[in-house]
């Protein structure tokens, strides 16, 4: 069976996803009006703007700290990464967006996320593994998180 590949998740994210979040635009502007939907998504886009300064800060000072100590700073870069990612949904209009960009940035739900983005870097390693010429073995493990 072959694989879709990226076609299909790109066309779910620039085709699906804004359709999705137009909608719920329209329904929330609808219930409470146009211009507290406004404020909203306003607010979401500061609120974001605040959590990224002081995670992306919290995660820049444990990224030094553990390359000052010698160690692999894996889960650091990876906090790193969604922090990013979280902040660039949040400043996005819309409130879906929001939510899985809330899912980056908070601390307490940051290691969830950080573990599914390891599991996706670990499929697309072990697919790239095996794609190579030549190749007949593919190594397992487990990836370990600090925390």
């Amino acid at each position: 069976m072959r694989r879709r590949g990226p076609w299909a998740v790109l066309a779910v994210l620039f085709v699906v996803v804004p359709i999705i979040e137009i909608y719920l635009i329209v329904q929330l502007g609808q219930e409470i009006g146009p211009w507290w939907t406004i404020v909203l998504l306003i607010g979401a886009g500061v609120l974001g703007s605040v959590l990224v300064k002081r995670e992306g800060g919290r995660a820049w000072r444990a990224l030094q700290d553990a390359l000052a100590s010698h160690r692999m700073p894996a889960t650091e870069l990876a906090d790193g990464a969604l922090i990013l990612i979280g902040g660039t949904l949040l400043l996005t209009p819309g409130f879906m967006s929001d939510v899985v960009g809330l899912f980056c940035i908070l601390p307490f739900t940051r290691p969830v996320a950080r573990r599914a983005l390891a599991g996706i870097v670990r499929r697309r390693l072990v697919v790239m593994t095996a794609r190579r010429p030549g190749h007949t073995e593919v190594i397992r493990g487990e990836v370990v998180d600090d925390e």
